[in-house]
């Protein structure tokens, strides 16, 4: 199976749309399923620093620990998964048009370990196929809203 890729466009300037996107104090703002997000040292993100997410899964809260692959502030960013059965591997693109447009992509892909090696193709990459575009569209409607309000 492939990574699932989905991209939308956003009235934002492309460092607002990198700084939201990549602030996992904000995840439960956008998208479907999570309750928390934090990094696990305050500061600058550099390769190899954590975040841990708290999702809300089957009834469940379930945290996971992710750990900063790649970064190029405003332009790219990537998490890997290191802990639990469904390891999720995401890569963030932000493209500036214009000053004030942003192309905003988003890929993921799974691994699973153990009983995740059957959830991941026959449930997570179809519920996250499904989800991510609401997702990313939720996410283009705050930014806006909030540039707007703000104006």
């Amino acid at each position: 199976m492939s990574a699932i890729t989905v991209s939308v466009e956003v009235e934002r300037s492309a460092p607002d749309v990198f700084d939201y996107a990549t602030d996992p104090t904000r995840f439960h703002e956008w998208q479907q399923g999570v309750v928390s997000g934090e990094m696990e040292q305050p500061g600058v993100p550099a390769v190899g620093t954590r975040c841990r997410t708290a999702r809300r899964i089957g009834g469940a809260t379930r945290a996971s620990t992710s750990e900063l692959t790649h970064i190029q502030p405003a332009e790219h960013w990537g998490v890997r998964g290191i802990d639990g059965p469904i390891r999720a591997i995401v890569d963030l693109t932000v493209e500036p048009l214009t000053p004030a447009l942003t192309r905003l992509t988003i890929t993921v892909d799974f691994e699973g370990h153990g009983i995740g090696r059957l959830l991941v193709p026959l449930v997570v990459r179809r519920q996250a196929a499904a989800e991510m575009p609401a997702n990313l569209q939720l996410l283009r409607r705050r930014l806006e809203l909030a540039d707007s309000a703000a104006r």
